[in-house]
């Protein structure tokens, strides 16, 4: 059984969704759980409940869009525990129109977020971890980005870019021991499609091999092992969590 015992792990958007099951994931294998989103009080509640689990952890509120505000953190997180072994980027948002009914705002709201809020977190954590010789990106795209989605071009475009992100950090940064791997999901059962009604949701399980929707728990699982030892030899790959919605 792998392990996460003592690495110090950032996950962004880890108040609810694929975040939240990837912080309680970690934390089940031992890491020291870092959570940066910009819900304050969700942020608190899934801290104190860490907390009384016994689990070592902080709540910083961030957004990623923010450079500053990410590197401040990044800074602070290194300090109080001496290093930075796993960054998840994870936040993320949508703003679905068609292209001709897209505004200017709805697309750059997407891309501040998914794509340069992605840019941000790495370009702040990656020297953390160039300065121990270890470390483990994991960045959350989609089949979205691999295939695109109709009435999604912003999200689409950003998911795509966190792909090439990916593989080119993985050329960079791999001789300086970080590993830099994309993980695609497809459709994952989160709150979010909760709203939606239940004959919505059984067309979206038709199109599953697997006839089901993902868990959040289905990702956090992948990312838990890239986070770990058992890992050290993917670099550069995206790797669906889908069902077999791609095939």
């Amino acid at each position: 059984m792998y392990t996460l015992d003592g690495k110090v792990a950032i996950v962004t958007g880890g108040s609810s969704g694929l975040g939240k099951a990837t912080i309680l994931k970690f934390a089940s294998m031992g890491a020291i759980v870092v959570n940066w989103d910009v819900n304050q009080e969700r942020g608190e509640i899934l801290s104190s409940e860490l907390t009384d689990k016994g689990v070592v952890n902080s709540f910083y509120q961030v957004n990623t869009a923010d450079a500053a505000s990410v590197l401040a953190a990044a800074s602070e997180v290194a300090k109080k525990y001496g290093k930075i072994d796993i960054l998840v980027n994870n936040a993320g948002i949508t703003r679905d129109a068609t292209l001709l009914k897209m505004t200017d705002e709805q697309w750059q709201q997407v891309i501040n977020i998914n794509l340069t809020g992605v840019f941000n977190c790495t370009k702040s954590v990656a020297p953390f971890m160039v300065e121990k010789g270890y470390g483990r990106i994991i960045s959350i795209s989609s089949v979205v980005g691999l295939f695109g989605n109709f009435g999604q071009t912003n999200y689409a475009a950003a998911k795509a870019g966190v792909i090439a992100m990916t593989q080119t950090w993985a050329k960079e940064l791999g001789r300086k021991g970080i590993n830099a791997n994309a993980v695609a999901p497809g459709f994952i059962h989160t709150e979010i499609l909760d709203a939606m009604p239940e004959e919505v949701l059984e067309k979206m399980k038709s199109k599953v091999p697997l006839q089901r929707l993902g868990k959040p728990e289905d990702v956090a699982n992948l990312n838990a092992f890239l986070a770990s030892d058992q890992a050290d030899y993917i670099n550069g790959a995206v790797l669906s969590v889908d069902g077999g919605i791609t095939l």
